[in-house]
């Protein structure tokens, strides 16, 4: 397997951003990692090693990126307002500055996967809402798609609204945005085990805001032993790859 670490200098956010990449070709997958996490967790936890079939066959190339969540949302005593404005400007850098590099790099330049768990689940499945131009594919896997987990019910400020997904999907009427979520595969999973208990409620509302609005979705629970953590992320992730 081709693997690549890259690092360049993002004007958005005012350092340098490192990722990796592995695999020679194919559909680009954006990881978003969980928590807090590096670009080199889905290594680490072995995701990378679940999906190296698809990798090495050439079907697609997996790009794992860095966060800034603890600038953002997981900036405990900040103030909602500013943990939004910290998100969007790491949307910034993804959209101006990462996916031109990996349009570059891999030399697709279609609309490419959004991936994660737990919380790469809640951004996966916010960048794919919010850039259905660029997405149009996402496997989010335990995430969390309200807001109000992040910042309690502070949710007047407006880029607080237009980051929590079960909230603007309830208010979007433009057909632009619609027809394209209706052409995507939207993949939402959660187990029904330990720590999952968030992300059932946030699936079970986002399944209710997507069904309002006509929008095709795979809404998948999986069982009471199916615990949110890496071992059944690793099932789960080829599992959804192999029936795109």
């Amino acid at each position: 397997m081709k693997i690549e670490y890259h690092e360049f200098y993002s004007s958005n956010l005012n350092r340098v951003m490192a990722f990796k990449s592995y695999g020679h070709g194919g559909k680009p997958v954006i990881v978003f990692p969980s928590s807090g996490g590096r670009f080199y967790e889905y290594e680490d936890f072995r995701m990378i090693e679940a999906v190296q079939d698809f990798i090495n066959a050439g079907r697609f190339i997996f790009y794992t990126l860095d966060s800034v969540d603890y600038e953002s949302w997981l900036a405990k005593g900040k103030w909602a307002g500013d943990m939004a404005r910290m998100h969007n400007v790491f949307d910034r850098y993804v959209i101006e500055e990462f996916i031109p590099f990996v349009k570059h790099h891999s030399g697709w330049q279609g609309p490419m996967v959004a991936t994660g768990c737990s919380m790469g689940g809640y951004h996966s499945a916010n960048f794919y809402f919010r850039h259905p131009d660029v997405f149009d594919t996402v496997i989010a896997l335990s995430g969390i798609y309200d807001a109000r987990f992040f910042v309690g019910e502070n949710l007047s400020d407006v880029d607080v609204y237009l980051n929590s997904p079960v909230d603007y999907l309830k208010g979007m009427d433009d057909s632009y945005y619609l027809d394209l979520y209706r052409k995507g595969n939207i993949i939402i999973c959660t187990g029904q085990g330990a720590w999952e208990e968030e992300s059932i409620r946030d699936t079970r509302a986002l399944a209710e805001v997507l069904h309002h609005k006509g929008v095709p979705a795979w809404i998948d629970f999986w069982g009471y032993d199916v615990n949110h953590d890496w071992p059944w992320w690793r099932i789960q992730m080829p599992y959804f790859l192999g029936r795109l």
